[in-house]
């Protein structure tokens, strides 16, 4: 089900939320205008004289075809990490003004779309620079650095009930129930994320949760925020820079390179544990999430053609079956993969092999890996 916008005329305890908050004079006009996207909040962008801000509330049901359920208490934790990155990278978010954590909904500035273009509508309209990534990749890193270790913050976002029924639940057990096979490793990845607590995880770092801005990518709902794995943080931007590499026409090079300079760039921020170790889990995640997004609680929208679907399904199976130790694995194994039978193949860098290089000349090549504008297999 696509995602909806928030009502228009919004109940009067948000109009009289923005005067408490001296966001707003009693009696001034206020014109309240629906944005649209997301399955998790109602959203508005607020137009007052001489300014405008936006609202948000979240909601208790997801606005999904699955009964997908989350506590509204996240908006509390959202506005925390928001405050917690402001004191850290204050460009990478946008300014706060006010929160109501008993209503579940707070107010920040309106970050115009002429200046603050969203990452995901430049990548699906063929506008990918590799900088963009390495520097989403940067911010990611040095936030995680900066709470990593700390108990305060540990303490603050224990927020594992939310974070399972927002992300344990809908990504990893769902895509287990949908595949009895690979129900047992999924599990494990799902116990193991759920069990390391090392850096403040944004829980969302989703192309279109990332505005692009003058001074660099702004991060955006924080929902998900929670003390936990920040290789969830990591996997879950890369895979969705794999997944427009299938859609986005004449593109998928430098998608491919624009998901490795920013798991790059990411990585040299570490410094909390053995990176090697946290790529390992990243690794190990990766394709989880990529299956999940195709047969979890939230399917991406874009991927529509079923030979696309059949490829995620194919590559992601097996990495789950046959664990790449890096990143730049998953990459040159998704490479592969659409390269098909052919042994000349196009690396995103160097790493260990994976072994889902398929056998030559098989049905189940042809019909799994996509086409290319051309019309023929990539």
């Amino acid at each position: 089900m696509s995602p909806t916008a928030a009502p228009e005329t919004p109940d009067p305890a948000l109009p009289d939320f923005l005067t408490a908050h001296k966001l707003a004079r009693a009696g001034e006009t206020a014109q309240w205008t629906p944005l649209t996207g997301g399955v998790s909040s109602d959203l508005w962008r607020v137009d007052l004289p001489g300014r405008s801000l936006c609202v948000k509330r979240a909601l208790a049901r997801l606005r999904v075809a699955a009964d997908w359920e989350a506590p509204v208490s996240r908006n509390a934790y959202e506005w925390a990490w928001m405050r917690f990155a402001s004191l850290h990278r204050q460009d990478s978010v946008p300014e706060l003004l006010a929160h109501d954590p008993e209503a579940g909904l707070f107010a920040m500035a309106y970050l115009p779309a002429e200046r603050y273009p969203m990452w995901k509508s430049q990548l699906l309209a063929g506008e990918v620079e590799v900088a963009t990534a390495a520097a989403v990749g940067e911010v990611l890193g040095a936030l995680h650095a900066a709470s990593a270790g700390d108990t305060a913050l540990a303490a603050e976002f224990a927020t594992d009930t939310n974070f399972h029924a927002l992300r344990i639940e809908p990504y990893l057990l769902a895509t287990a129930a949908a595949h009895p096979g690979l129900a047992d490793i999924l599990q494990s990845l799902a116990d193991r994320t759920a069990g390391t607590r090392l850096a403040l995880v944004h829980g969302d770092v989703s192309p279109k949760n990332i505005l692009v801005g003058p001074s660099g990518p702004v991060l955006l709902d924080a929902e998900c925020a929670w003390y936990g794995d920040p290789a969830f943080d990591l996997a879950f931007c890369v895979n969705h820079l794999l997944l427009k590499s299938l859609v986005v026409p004449g593109r998928r090079s430098e998608l491919l390179r624009s998901a490795h300079a920013l798991a790059e760039q990411y990585l040299r921020q570490v410094d909390w544990e053995p990176r090697s170790a946290l790529e390992t889990r990243t690794a190990s995640l990766l394709p989880a999430l990529l299956l999940a997004r195709v047969d979890g609680k939230s399917p991406v929208e874009y991927l529509t053609d079923d030979r696309h679907r059949l490829f995620v399904r194919t590559v992601a199976s097996a990495l789950l079956r046959a664990p790449a130790a890096t990143v730049v694995g998953v990459l040159d194994a998704w490479v592969t993969a659409l390269e098909g039978p052919t042994r000349t193949r196009t690396r995103t860098g160097t790493g260990a092999g994976t072994g889902i290089e398929a056998e030559s000349g098989t049905e189940t090549q042809a019909e799994t890996r996509p086409e290319t504008d051309s019309g023929r297999t990539a």
